[in-house]
C-alpha cells in the first residue's frame, strides 16, 4: 500500500508538471518555428531565428528591458528599506497595538490592488507622476505581503541572538543592519523573487498610468507587438513572449535554492 501511494503521488506530480510545463515548451519551440509550420503542428520543423529578428526590428526591446529592470530593482530595494524595519517591529518589538497591526496586515493582504487603483491613480495624477517610472514603483513599496513574509522569517530567528545584541549595547537600527539583514539572505531572496516577478509581469497598473512608450515595460511591449499584427503571426509572437520571460527563468534558476529555503524557514515560525 505504501509503495502504491508513492507511485500515485509521483504520477500525480508528473502529470501536474507536464500540464504546467507543456505551454512553456510549446512557446519555446514556437519561437524558432515559422508560423505556417506552427499552424500545421510541425514544431521545430525548418527551425529559424527569423522570428527573433522580426521582434528586434519591430519593437524597442532595449527600452522595454531597461524600464522593466529599473522598476524591478527600485521596487525591491525600496521594499527592503521599508518592509524590513516594519517586519522586524511586528516580529520582535513589544508595543501597544502590535496584535492589531498584525491583524490589519492580514486584512491588507486580502484586499486586491485593483480595489484601490483608481484612488491611487488620482493621487499620482495630482502630483504629476503619470507616464513616469516612479508611478510603477511607489504603490508597491510598502507591500503588506512582503512585510508578512519577512515577519514570519524573523520569528524563526532565535531570540537569544537579539538578546545578546542588546546586552552588547546595540540599538534597533544596529540590530537590523548588522544582524537581521545579514541573517535574512534566504528571506530576502524569496522577497526578491516575488517582488521582481510581480513587477516584471505587471500590466494592470501600468495600463492606468502609462500613456507612451517612454516608460513602457515588457508586458506593454508584448501587448503592443501582438496588437500590431493585422493577421495573427504566431512565430514572432512566441519569440516576443520568450524574450519577455527568459530573464525571469534565468534568474530563478540561480535563486531557486535560497528561495525555497527562505519559504521553508518562514513557514517554521510559531
Amino acid at each position: 500500500m505504501k509503495a502504491a501511494g508513492q507511485i500515485s503521488r509521483h504520477v500525480a506530480l508528473a502529470v501536474g508538471g507536464i500540464y504546467m510545463l507543456l505551454p512553456v515548451a510549446l512557446m519555446l519551440a514556437g519561437s524558432v518555428t515559422p508560423t505556417a509550420d506552427i499552424l500545421a503542428g510541425n514544431y521545430l520543423h525548418n527551425a529559424t531565428l527569423d522570428n527573433f529578428a522580426q521582434v528586434a526590428d519591430r519593437v524597442p526591446l532595449g527600452t522595454y528591458y531597461r524600464n522593466s529592470i529599473l522598476v524591478c530593482v527600485c521596487t525591491f530595494l525600496l521594499q527592503v528599506v521599508v518592509c524590513v524595519p516594519a517586519a522586524y517591529a511586528m516580529a520582535r518589538l513589544r508595543y501597544r497595538g502590535r496584535d492589531l497591526s498584525v491583524w490589519l496586515l492580514g486584512v491588507l493582504i486580502l484586499i486586491p490592488f485593483q480595489v484601490v487603483a483608481i484612488p491611487v491613480y488620482l493621487m499620482f495624477r495630482a502630483v504629476g507622476l503619470i507616464d513616469a517610472l516612479p508611478a510603477l514603483v511607489l504603490p508597491f513599496v510598502g507591500s503588506a505581503f512582503s512585510i508578512y513574509l519577512l515577519r514570519q522569517f524573523f520569528l524563526s530567528l532565535p531570540g537569544s541572538m537579539f538578546d545578546a545584541a542588546r546586552l552588547d549595547g546595540a540599538g534597533t537600527p544596529a540590530i537590523i543592519l548588522r544582524l537581521v539583514i545579514p541573517s535574512s539572505r534566504p528571506a530576502l531572496v524569496s522577497l526578491g523573487v516575488f517582488t521582481v516577478t510581480a513587477a516584471w509581469n505587471a500590466y494592470f497598473w501600468p495600463s492606468f498610468v502609462l500613456t507612451s512608450d517612454r516608460a513602457a515595460t515588457i508586458p506593454f511591449g508584448v501587448v503592443d507587438f501582438v496588437n500590431s499584427d493585422a493577421v495573427t503571426d504566431y512565430g514572432p509572437q512566441m519569440a516576443m513572449a520568450t524574450l519577455s520571460v527568459l530573464p525571469l527563468l534565468i534568474a530563478f534558476l540561480f535563486a531557486q535554492r535560497q528561495f525555497i529555503r527562505g519559504l521553508s524557514l518562514a513557514g517554521q515560525a510559531d
